[in-house]
Order: structure tokens, then C-alpha cells, then sequence
């Protein structure tokens, strides 16, 4: 039995979370979504509070994933360790609260989702990903498995992809915002895309005003950051799984 798998690309801020919640539902009806994955690491712009978490679940995520902010918003440590479904990077210290991966019930049966964050120019503590990788799969063997690979640099995520391939059912990469045009099954039957892009504005620098992302390239001082105004859209992917946990169909989402 397939299971078709929407999988969406960082949200930021507040016109991001305001748009998923105005199309998420609409957007899994009309493409027969099963399980749906959305990555919330900026939906606070730095990190996500516990707050809009239960609104991104609420607008019909199934689970919630995170990145290198998932500390910025320090009320986020209880609520973690209080959810099974929000996720943080499975490869940061052991030590840290919450988890980094899960198994969820669809209609069409089990689905494991890791979690896991690059190593390159990410600054953050945390372990090997492809060592990481390889210990949760052990325990994930027979479960159709899909993975958020957080990660900057398109070269890890491409050889994660490859070392991945014909192991999970999809891997996609999210962090940058800008959305890729490599959509594909791999050889052995795993979905990729480099990132999915993010929900946002769309007439922004990933989300953020350009006059202020302007200025901080041109060396000069900025404030805070802020979410851009005008219409926004929502990025990402769909990966139909078969009954064996390969990828047999792969859809680009740009709404």
C-alpha cells in the first residue's frame, strides 16, 4: 500500500505560519497527502516556541522538525521532552532534551521520520550525522523511513542522499530556503531534494526584509530581523512511498 508523504520547507515567521495555516488542509486534500513533515525551525525567525508548534501541528502537520535555531526560544526545552511530535536533530548531544526521531501511525501503516542536522558551517554541537544515521536505522528496519537532513552545504547533502539510497524512503534537505531544482528518485529507490525552500514571503531574502539583508551585506548596521510583507507562498515536496519503504513518485509543491 503506498503512502504518499508532503514534506514542507522551513517556516518563517509569523506571515509563514499564517499561510501554512491557511493552505495546509486544502493543499493534503487535493494531493491525497497521508503524513505530512514541516520543518518550524524559524517560525519565531529564531526558533520556534511551544506555542507555534501546536499551531503547526494544529494546521495539519503530523510532525514538526527543527534545526540549528531549536534553542533560541528557551521555553522550547519542557515542551519537547512533553511531545512525541516535534523533533529535533537526532545527532545533537545525547544530553539535550527531546528527540530526534519517531514512529507514527497513517492510515496506510507505520512511518519512521529522523531528524537529523549538517555538520558544515552549522555551528552547533553534535554528532557524526552519517555515524548517527546508521545506529537509528538498526532500529528502524521493515518501517518505511524519511529524513530532514538540516544541513547547509548542497555537497553533504548529496552524499547523504547517496549514502542513504535504497535505505530510507526519502531524503530532503532543509535550511536554505531556496527551494532546489533536483527532485528525483535515486538509483536505489530514494527520494531526494536538495531543499525544499521555506513558507514565507516569497519577495524576500529567505524570508527576511532585503532592505535589511541589503545592509548587512554592505557592512552596515542593521536591526533585528524581520519577516518581509506581500504575498507569501509555501515550498516543498511529495514522496510516494510503496509497501517495501522505496520511493516510486516524487512531486515538487510550490503553492
Amino acid at each position: 500500500m503506498e503512502i504518499r508523504v508532503l514534506a514542507v520547507g522551513d517556516v518563517v515567521g509569523r506571515p509563514g505560519l499564517h499561510y501554512l495555516t491557511s493552505r495546509l488542509r486544502t493543499i493534503r486534500k487535493q494531493k491525497g497527502i497521508d503524513f505530512c513533515v514541516v520543518n518550524g525551525e524559524n517560525a519565531a525567525m529564531n526558533g520556534m516556541t511551544p506555542g507555534q508548534g501546536e499551531d503547526i501541528l494544529d494546521a495539519g502537520a503530523d510532525v514538526v522538525t527543527l534545526g540549528n535555531h531549536t534553542w533560541r526560544q528557551r521555553e522550547i526545552v519542557d515542551y519537547l521532552d512533553e511531545t512525541s511530535r516535534v523533533l529535533r536533530p537526532a545527532n545533537f548531544m545525547p544530553q539535550l532534551p527531546g528527540q530526534g526521531m519517531g514512529v507514527y501511525e497513517t492510515g496506510k501503516g507505520e512511518i519512521a521520520v529522523v531528524n537529523l542536522i549538517g555538520q558544515y558551517q552549522m555551528d552547533v554541537h553534535c554528532d557524526n550525522p552519517f555515524y548517527k544515521i546508521d545506529d537509528i536505522l538498526r532500529q528502524y528496519q521493515g518501517i518505511p523511513t524519511v529524513v530532514d537532513f538540516h544541513a547547509e552545504a548542497s555537497s553533504e547533502k548529496l552524499a547523504m542522499g547517496f549514502y542513504l539510497d535504497g535505505r530510507v524512503g526519502a531524503i530532503w534537505g532543509t535550511h536554505c530556503h531556496v527551494p532546489t531544482a533536483d527532485l528525483r528518485i535515486l538509483p536505489q529507490g530514494t527520494g531526494y531534494i536538495s531543499d525544499l525552500g521555506m513558507t514565507g514571503p516569497r519577495d524576500s531574502v529567505l524570508g527576511i526584509r532585503p532592505e535589511q539583508s541589503i545592509a548587512l551585506f554592505r557592512g552596515e548596521l542593521t536591526s533585528r530581523f524581520a519577516p518581509a510583507s506581500g504575498s507569501c507562498w509555501l515550498t516543498g515536496a511529495i514522496f510516494t512511498l510503496d509497501g517495501h519503504g522505496k520511493c516510486v513518485a516524487v512531486e515538487q509543491v510550490l503553492d
